[in-house]
């Protein structure tokens, strides 16, 4: 299952505020990764709340919504997160041990 550090829970909890404070329904913010079409990227943008099929991960307060593809290809890696000077966030990923 893919696991979240301590920096990557605390930029997912802040950039799911921020939605929360901008759409009030948005109760269960979260980050939402699914798979791109093409070769082996992905695509994060923060989601109101889960999709039906999307694996739930829950860490330190913070939400991560994985679509199927998604997830199975994250299964055994930690997510991590680097905010910037300018305020812009970088999502890695490594192996978990």
């Amino acid at each position: 299952m893919l696991t979240l550090t301590e920096n990557a829970a605390v930029v997912v909890t802040n950039l799911a505020d921020r939605t929360l404070g901008a759409a009030p329904d948005a109760t269960e913010a979260g980050l939402r990764i699914s798979a791109a079409e093409a070769g082996n990227n992905f695509e994060v943008a923060v989601a109101p709340r889960p999709e039906p099929t999307d694996q739930v991960i829950e860490s330190a307060g913070a939400r991560v919504y994985l679509e199927p593809t998604a997830a199975s290809a994250l299964d055994d890696k930690v997510l991590d997160a680097q905010v910037d000077e300018g305020g812009s966030v970088r999502f890695s990923l490594a192996q978990a041990d």
